[in-house]
């Protein structure tokens, strides 16, 4: 059993967050980002942007929406939302879409989500074809690679809309962009949540920054004004009516839940801010650096094998997923040891098992994610590396 009182262990964020890594030198990585596919709305979260792509597509009670069976239950909800109907389709061993069920499920549909997992693009051309002769519109759900390019063009491009999330790839606390290569967004407005919110954003931002040792010059220069801000956010917190709007997105804390209330709020200043300052190309280039490590340090390892054998040009990766043979017991020591960990897909949609596609109940179950993202430090990548080869040779 490994022991979880070493003194060396580091705390380690599982999601970017605000320090000086997005900003330093690193090897240029020369890739656009879904926000270059074509016109482009910046909103709180994926699944807000997911929500208003179906409603420009027209989506609507009585319709078929085709969802992929491995998926973030936060995809769900819109669907539901739009009063239409959520119909999953299969998807292989390595995560690419099954395009025959999707053909056996295209009659009476009106949309496809397609999920690019973990920042590897689908192949997109024959989906494209697919929609085209069966009337569907194509809903390229960029969630997992914000940063990245296919066949010479950004990510998001081939759909009729795409959407993403900025969090899990800049360092902030919430965001989410809506993108269409095809149609025009004028319809799509937006407007402030308000200052609360735009004030909660940015400060947790920086807290985040500050719980990981980021920062520390900031964070003592801030030390008073964000006491008093605690002080003032817990009187605000308590003399807020039931049932009042939250101060942020439910997404911002890991909710899979969609409250339509956010639905024409626009992301906050700070987040936006971020998009503008924080360049593509250095994400990329140390994500892909951090991945490769990783690859390095576990490839072979007994137990486990990287869901995707290589990285592709043109990938930005989320995470660094690995498929386990005893899944359980490796994220228990994993979590017992301190390492940050994450299982997409687990659970699935209330009803969705391997009797409606035994890949994605495997993958739901099997893969376990480390993070790769650019706010890694040496020390904790090595450490990370060392820990969990040590788990799976325990």
């Amino acid at each position: 059993m490994l022991s979880t009182n070493t003194p060396t262990r580091p705390h380690i964020p599982i999601a970017p967050i605000l320090s000086g890594a997005s900003f330093r030198r690193a090897a240029a990585v020369r890739l656009r980002s879904v926000l270059d596919a074509g016109e482009a709305r910046l909103v709180t979260s994926g699944r807000v942007a997911i929500a208003l792509a179906l409603r420009e597509m027209g989506v609507g009670p009585g319709d078929k929406v085709l969802v992929p069976a491995w998926h973030s239950p936060s995809m769900v909800p819109p669907v539901l939302w739009r009063g239409a109907t959520p119909v999953f389709y299969k998807v292989g061993p390595d995560a690419a879409v099954d395009l025959a069920d999707i053909a056996a499920k295209a009659d009476g549909a009106r949309a496809l989500m397609v999920t690019h997992y973990f920042g590897f693009h689908q192949d997109l051309a024959p989906l494209r074809a697919l929609c085209d002769a069966h009337g569907l519109k194509l809903l390229e759900d960029c969630a997992h690679c914000f940063i990245g390019e296919y066949r010479g063009l950004p990510v998001g491009s081939f759909g009729d809309f795409a959407i993403a999330s900025s969090m899990k790839f800049f360092p902030i606390y919430e965001g989410g962009a809506l993108v269409s290569s095809r149609h025009r967004l004028d319809d799509v407005g937006l407007r402030s949540a308000g200052p609360g919110f735009e004030a909660k954003i940015a400060l947790n931002s920086l807290e985040k920054g500050f719980a990981y040792g980021r920062l520390r010059p900031v964070q003592a220069a801030l030390w008073f004004p964000l006491r008093i801000k605690s002080a003032l956010w817990g009187l605000l917190k308590s003399r807020r009516a039931p049932g009042a709007a939250a101060l942020a997105p439910d997404s911002s804390d890991s909710s899979f839940d969609f409250d339509p209330r956010w639905i024409d709020k626009r992301s906050s200043f700070f987040a936006r801010a971020m998009l503008r300052l924080v360049s593509p190309g250095r994400v990329a280039a140390l994500r892909r650096a951090h991945y490769l490590q990783l690859d390095c340090g576990l490839r072979g390892m007994p137990g486990v094998r990287p869901l995707f054998p290589a990285l592709p040009d043109g990938v930005c990766p989320w995470v660094f997923p690995l498929v386990a043979s005893d899944p359980e017991q490796v994220f228990a020591r994993l979590q017992a040891a301190g390492v940050p960990v994450v299982r997409f897909g687990n659970p699935l949609w209330d009803g969705v098992d391997a009797s409606v596609c035994a890949n994605s109940a495997h993958l739901a179950r099997s893969v376990l994610s480390l993070p790769c993202h650019q706010e890694l430090r040496q020390q904790e990548l090595d450490w990370m590396i060392d820990t969990v080869r040590k788990a799976l040779t325990a």
